[in-house]
């Protein structure tokens, strides 16, 4: 398969058409190049708030209001997208209010055929859980697709290996981020590229780039696509199959060949994957040595 990841500015909309015409470029833009799945940046959906004019996207419980409340139109578009061109795409996630309790970070997942599903971020940094108030989501999801067995980790749910190990059946697993600076784009890059080593899978990490003004959640984004691999049979020396620019918007391509994961995972240099349980005995005997 052929799977690219974005990185992804957000504009300032006048009007909702502007918001279909800017996301069908993006797709088709894509799908020209051959791309079976796309990915999409975490909170790449606040550019809706704009659509409510400036104070409203300024602020930040009132954005997550508005964002929210226009999420069924926003589905319907990837859905309908998705089946024209006949791929798979994680949409950019959006805080969204799913329940009596506070909003969620959610990011859909559109099937060709027209069947869709959402993975919830599950731990939240600083910033949502002091300020913003977003709450954890429902649990860790696999995806069982035409394209391989595939799970979602938003942003800072790459940096714990639990939640990756939970995934550890899957042939890939999608990294949607947002990241104010650089030393947060490449915690979510060694992040992503440790769940890769450790479940000898490929990991996609889109990001949110650029700076806006206009609003106190993303107004600062530093990011690049990237594609990675264990460093491996099969795989770049280096683990990097692709990577973008740094802070440069545009798709980031990469070829997957799923035989190549099964072969590494059956007959690397090193098998992390399966030797995985071997830490637990070890880790429960720990004791102290005084020096």
């Amino acid at each position: 398969m052929k799977v690219a990841t974005a990185a992804y500015n957000l504009d300032w909309l006048d009007s909702w058409s502007q918001y279909e015409d800017k996301l069908a470029a993006w797709v088709s833009q894509a799908a020209e190049q051959g791309a079976n799945l796309l990915v999409f940046p975490e909170y790449g959906a606040m550019e809706l708030s704009t659509l409510d004019g400036a104070e409203v996207a300024g602020d930040l419980e009132r954005s997550i209001r508005s964002v929210s409340d226009r999420m069924e139109d926003v589905q319907n578009i990837h859905k309908r997208l998705a089946g024209e061109y006949g791929l798979y795409i994680l949409g950019a996630s959006a805080p969204v209010q799913a329940g009596p309790g506070r909003p969620v970070n959610r990011a859909e997942f559109y099937a060709p055929s027209g069947v869709q599903d959402h993975q919830d971020k599950q731990i939240m940094t600083r910033f949502e859980r002091e300020t913003w108030d977003i709450a954890p989501g429902g649990p860790l999801k696999l995806f069982d697709t035409a394209l391989g067995k595939i799970g979602v980790l938003i942003c800072y749910d790459s940096e714990f290996p639990l939640l990756g190990r939970a995934l550890s059946q899957a042939d890939l697993i999608l990294v949607p981020s947002c990241t104010e600076a650089l030393s947060g784009y490449w915690r979510v890059r060694i992040g992503a590229m440790a769940r890769a080593l450790e479940n000898q899978c490929v990991t996609v990490m889109a990001s949110l780039v650029g700076d806006n003004g206009w609003s106190q959640s993303v107004d600062a984004n530093t990011g690049a696509g990237g594609v990675f691999g264990p460093p491996d049979n099969g795989f770049p020396q280096t683990g990097v199959l692709a990577e973008g620019v740094l802070s440069q918007p545009g798709w980031t391509y990469a070829d997957v060949d799923l035989s190549a994961i099964a072969e590494v995972r059956a007959d690397g240099h090193v098998l992390n994957r399966s030797h995985w349980t071997e830490q637990t005995p070890r880790v429960e005997s720990v004791t102290m040595s005084r020096l």
